[in-house]
């Protein structure tokens, strides 16, 4: 196992055992370097999954440079990366390592587990086919707006599912701007707490939305268009 990167995922809620097989759990358990996004969220995984604390090297990737975070490989140690929930690397800071790693011909292994993206793509009964994840969209109205419209043509010409996604406590806010600027037969998808007792995945025309309109507050949400 030296010499590698490990991207591992952690679970959207509920408990590491639950989420994740137990091939990835065993792999986890061998290790005792990691680079994280929140080191006290990474502690609390990693106890859950079996791991002894104290033992462990735990480093917070946005306090140090990444290059500089593979030195346990080079020392001949496997290290693991765990961003704050679902998979590293994706809309996540855990990039630069991987980035980094594959610098340094490091080799990087993903581990199974949970995605919201794909899970949220797999509920929606959208395109499945051809799909783009967009990340994080402008804050600002005007410019949210533009990339609204522009992402619908694109899904329009392509035939193309457009995913993203919001900081929780802005998920409300997103979902007006989508109500105002998409036209009404767009489909719109909210995937709102994957995986956790109050998971909730539907998928309608914005129109009805608009009838209807939901209050998602915090609540971890996926959004998905495809033009209708």
């Amino acid at each position: 196992m030296a010499g590698v990167l490990y991207a591992i995922p952690t679970p959207l809620g509920g408990k590491a055992t639950d989420a994740l097989p137990a091939s990835a759990l065993a792999t986890i358990r061998t290790l005792r370097h990691f680079v994280v996004e929140n080191a006290k969220t990474s502690r609390a995984f990693l106890k859950e999954a079996g791991l002894d604390l104290p033992t462990l090297d735990i480093q917070e990737i946005e306090k140090n440079i990444p290059e500089e975070l593979l030195q346990p490989i080079r020392d001949n140690h496997p290290l693991g990366l765990l961003s704050e929930a679902g998979c590293p690397a994706i809309a996540d800071p855990g990039a630069a390592l991987v980035e980094a790693a594959h610098a340094a011909g490091i080799r990087v292994v993903p581990l199974v587990g949970p995605s919201s993206i794909v899970l949220a793509l797999m509920a929606s009964g959208l395109e499945g086919q051809r799909f783009a994840f967009c990340g994080y969209l402008p804050r600002e109205a005007q410019e949210r707006a533009s990339k609204l419209r522009e992402l619908e043509a694109r899904s329009r010409r392509e035939r193309e599912t457009q995913i993203f996604i919001e900081t929780p406590y802005r998920n409300d806010v997103l979902l007006a701007a989508l109500l105002d600027a998409l036209p009404e037969k767009t489909l719109l998808c909210l995937a709102t707490d994957l995986t956790l007792a109050g998971e909730q995945v539907r998928t309608q025309s914005v129109l009805r939305w608009r009838k209807a309109r939901p209050t998602i507050g915090k609540r971890p949400t996926v959004f998905l268009l495809l033009s209708g």
